[in-house]
């Protein structure tokens, strides 16, 4: 993650990069020793150690003694090793989810790590994009204390919807929104003047839990709420397309369905109609409906037999055009899946003649919140690059943090 400096930089410049590799390198290890640190930043112990003083001082990096066992077998005597880590409560960065039926917020600090997220109905499509925003904001500051609010670096917003680069919703059919200007909207309503980024929700969905892991290759992620949303990261890139489109498997056409899509056949409505309909009860939900095939309900698991079914053919072909090494399911639907991954498997089995090699399939660790966990994300990333105006003062010195 060093960002490589060329000879001809200027000394600000090079300073600017030298500050966000040190960061980038300790977000990354979590801990890191100073010694351990200046090899990785390709840097000697001096240089290294003022841009470390630097950043203690600014409140983002401290120093904290741990006992390091590998330190112990090799000298058996002395004092723990002191390493640099991040000041967690040195910043925040918020993320709102703007769903078809749900809004979620989350909260992450300067390591990354998720400090409060909430969950809350709500009806887009009987809604201005105003007021969508007005309450994911409002969900926001009920979650996040005084102090995180003056120390909110960044808002992300993701939502159903094709976006452009500057924050204007194109269309998002499922919610009726065209050309819409998200960004400004939400640069009105949030309390605080911070980055505002606008991704769509399975994009952001895959930042997220790569952001995470930092895992390479090609992945797939699912995002199966209401609709069925796709992203594509290859080697910790999301991969767009032609025109910010890829991955978009729900709008994929099934043959012989009657001319549906697929998220039409595997999306969070189609189950609750077909167990409403099955049952005769008009009050279940989606959570019944899970519970009952847990619980192995004849009509519960008939219902998600079929949907096994239509799930193994759009990962199959999904595997076909992009051979993924790892399929991430996330999004409430998402936890019906481990109850029919052997049905899924075996309907991806019969439905090739020539067997490829299958990828590992996962549900999110938090698959509920991944959307507005990722869309944090990309505003902690954002601040963790040369893109933060703080790293970049013309005074040469960084803003101290009001964290204690």
């Amino acid at each position: 993650m060093n960002d490589t400096v060329s000879i001809g930089s200027s000394p600000r410049r090079i300073r600017q990069n030298n500050i966000v590799a040190a960061l980038q390198t300790i977000y990354g290890h979590r801990r890191l020793s100073r010694a351990d640190l200046a090899r990785k930043l390709g840097m000697n112990r001096s240089s290294s150690g003022e841009i470390v003083a630097e950043l203690t001082e600014s409140g983002l990096v401290q120093e904290s003694e741990e006992n390091s066992k590998q330190r112990s077998e090799q000298s058996r005597a002395g004092r723990p090793g002191i390493m640099l880590e991040l000041v967690p409560d040195a910043a925040f960065f918020a993320g709102l989810e703007l769903g078809v039926e749900h809004i979620s917020a989350v909260v992450v600090d300067l390591s990354a790590d998720v400090r409060a997220c909430r969950r809350l109905a709500f009806q887009a499509q009987s809604s201005t994009v105003e007021e969508a925003v007005a309450r994911g904001v409002e969900l926001l500051m009920n979650a996040m204390s005084k102090e995180m609010v003056e120390r909110c670096r960044g808002l992300g917003i993701s939502a159903p919807a094709h976006i452009r680069p500057e924050g204007i919703v194109t269309l998002a059919p499922i919610i009726g929104w065209r050309e819409v200007p998200l960004r400004e909207i939400g640069r009105s309503a949030f309390p605080a003047e911070v980055p505002i980024s606008v991704e769509n929700d399975a994009n952001a969905f895959a930042i997220g839990d790569s952001y995470r892991r930092g895992i390479s290759g090609v992945t797939l992620f699912l995002l199966m709420e209401t609709g069925v949303g796709g992203g594509i990261m290859i080697d910790g890139k999301l991969f767009r397309g032609g025109h910010g489109l890829a991955g978009e498997i729900g709008h994929t056409l099934v043959p012989g369905s009657g001319g549906q899509k697929f998220e039409q056949l595997i999306g969070r409505e189609v189950l609750i109609r077909q167990y409403r309909e099955a049952t005769g009860r008009t009050d279940v939900d989606l959570q019944d409906f899970l519970t009952d095939v847990r619980d192995r309900v004849p009509d519960a698991v008939n219902i998600a037999e079929m949907w096994s079914r239509h799930l193994a053919y759009a990962l199959l072909q999904a595997c076909r055009l992009l051979d993924p090494i790892r399929i991430v399911l996330g999004g409430s639907v998402a936890s019906l899946y481990p109850m029919v991954a052997a049905r899924v498997a075996v309907h991806m089995a019969e439905g090739q003649n020539i067997p490829f090699p299958t990828p590992e399939i996962v549900v999110d660790d938090d698959a509920e919140f991944g959307s507005a966990f990722g869309a944090a994300c990309m505003l902690h990333q954002r601040f963790l690059s040369l893109e933060n105006e703080e790293f970049g003062g013309e005074d040469g010195a960084l803003q101290r943090s009001t964290a204690t």
